[in-house]
């Protein structure tokens, strides 16, 4: 698992596997993304305005874990 976080743009992805994204859902809000692989499994989401969701990423400039 590897987790990002741009401050510039406000987005946190949090990757699950390293396979190829085929599909992309929008949640309800439209804040969240979430991204499939040919399988059906979830290989990612984006969490958009993360910074309003979680204060904890307000600190940094990037993360990368």
């Amino acid at each position: 698992m590897k987790v990002t976080f741009d401050k510039e743009t406000d987005i946190l992805y949090i990757q699950f596997t390293t396979e190829p994204i085929i599909e992309s859902d929008e949640d309800k809000s439209g804040e969240m993304i979430i991204d499939y692989a040919a399988n059906g499994s979830v290989t990612g989401i984006e969490v958009l305005n993360a910074s309003s969701k979680l204060s904890l990423v307000e600190k940094f400039d990037s993360i990368e874990i």
